[in-house]
């Protein structure tokens, strides 16, 4: 299984309900890229305080790297990617991905 982490910096701007539509538009991704599992998403709830200012994010579980290949390339992906994109802080820098073997 593949863990697809992506870590995220809103601009200030940006309402919790675009936020929040920004999120669903990525779930509703489920419905049409097979062997992706699930979805959770999120501000950081950590007391840590070790964030670097990306105090978003979502995780998404893949079957394995031929499903989380093709959800990269798909177009909704491609769409939602860019309306995330817009939302953020430095447009691209203001997020990190990161994916891991579970």
């Amino acid at each position: 299984m593949i863990r697809h982490c992506v870590f995220v910096r809103f601009r200030s701007d940006i309402p919790d309900a675009e936020r929040s539509a920004i999120y669903l538009q990525l779930a509703d991704l489920k419905n049409v890229i097979e062997g992706f599992l699930a979805i959770a998403y999120g501000p950081n709830v950590s007391p840590e305080g070790l964030h670097q200012g990306f105090t978003d994010g979502f995780i998404i579980d893949f079957v394995d790297e031929t499903a989380r290949d093709a959800y990269l390339v798909h177009p909704d992906h491609k769409a939602a990617g860019a309306r995330l994109v817009a939302a953020l802080d430095g447009g691209r820098d203001g997020l990190v991905v990161f994916d891991i073997v579970v």
